[in-house]
């Protein structure tokens, strides 16, 4: 290896050590690496802090405690190796990572095997599979501007309230392409003030009307539900979701209208499942703090397109967009920002990028 290659990786390890930092849940070592009947390593075992609650170890009885933190992702075989690295994140940052417990939403043909990686990688995971009946969306589903937003299973996050266990109040709402850098029970404790039903960071700088169609805002009818709010633009890769005031106030029906209208009667919005959001909570949600959510990265693979970091500090990193890490890393094109990501990735592909981690600590 020449001299400036190694200089420059070591850069990147520097980086990577000092903007990822450690909290108080105690961790034990892998047990192996050689699992041969997965694409991906069994993860660290993580064990809550001294200060943790003892909470249920039934996992049935701790899918319904509403002292544990309850997370709800989608896993989609093309996105598995986000979800893995996430969760990944999520268990390592946290104080008490036996006290979470993971809702994930999957399609009946490959929630079988995906369940069964997910024990593979995490065997002391508190998780429940659900099956996504995606006939209950997919003729409301209009074409966007781009494909990977057209699948059924980025519209699971609007039926929440109806695919999981009545008995569960609240929960978080995760993409499967982000990586948690703090304790996501600061995030699992903000208080949803008044009737609000979703928290997440706001982003009022941003131009809202670009979100919608001209034909939207010429309609006073449609463009009316704006009357009498202050709407902002708000990602819905992240949210805090109280479900008890979601399911009092029907909101996955007054979703559903407004892709009835951008189905049936005229085009108001290009986007996928962001715009029935906007519509619907606009003007009318808990404002979260930007570090937990600092998202755009996935920008065109092009050296002028890759982002970086909004200044301040940082709790969420989402590569909402076009580019995954794992695809920019695997091809040998990353943006600077996906060696933040690469430390969570559990996949087998990693092992070099893991024993290059070792070569530097005996240095």
């Amino acid at each position: 290896m020449s001299s400036s290659r190694f200089v420059s990786r070591l850069i990147i390890f520097i980086i990577i050590s000092t903007a990822i930092f450690t909290v108080g849940s105690i961790r034990l070592l892998p047990k192996s690496f050689d699992d041969a009947s997965s694409d991906f390593m069994e993860a660290p075992a993580y064990q809550n802090g001294l200060e943790c609650s003892v909470l249920a170890k039934n996992r049935l009885l701790l899918a319904c405690d509403p002292s544990a933190v309850h997370i709800a992702m989608t896993l989609d075989p093309a996105y598995l190796r986000g979800t893995v690295s996430a969760v990944h994140s999520i268990l390592k940052h946290t104080s008490c990572p036996e006290n979470i417990f993971f809702h994930f939403i999957a399609t009946g043909s490959s929630q079988g095997s995906l369940a069964k990686t997910l024990s593979s990688v995490f065997p002391s995971l508190s998780f429940k599979v659900y099956t996504f009946d995606e006939t209950m969306v997919k003729n409301l589903i209009s074409s966007s501007i781009r494909q990977a937003l057209d699948s059924p299973l980025n519209y699971a996050r609007s039926y929440l309230s109806e695919i999981l266990s009545s008995c569960v109040s609240r929960v978080i709402y995760l993409d499967s392409d982000v990586i948690v850098v703090d304790d996501i029970q600061k995030l699992w404790k903000i208080t949803l003030s008044g009737s609000r039903t979703i928290g997440a960071p706001e982003y009022c700088h941003a131009n809202f009307t670009k979100y919608f169609t001209d034909q939207f805002w010429s309609d006073r009818k449609l463009s009316s539900v704006f009357d009498s709010k202050t709407p902002c633009y708000f990602n819905t890769g992240v949210m805090v979701i109280d479900l008890d005031r979601w399911r009092e106030g029907d909101y996955t029906r007054k979703i559903e209208n407004w892709m009835k209208i951008q189905k049936e009667d005229k085009r108001i919005y290009e986007l996928g499942s962001l715009p029935p959001f906007l519509l619907v909570f606009g003007g009318e949600i808990e404002a979260i703090d930007h570090q937990w959510n600092q998202h755009g990265l996935g920008g065109d693979n092009v050296v002028s397109s890759c982002r970086s970091l909004h200044p301040g500090p940082v709790s969420l990193i989402h590569w909402s967009g076009k580019g995954k890490p794992w695809v920019r890393l695997d091809d040998g094109k990353p943006c600077p920002i996906d060696y933040l990501w690469a430390p969570y990735d559990l996949h087998k592909s990693q092992r070099q990028y893991l024993q290059y981690n070792q070569e530097l600590e005996i240095l």
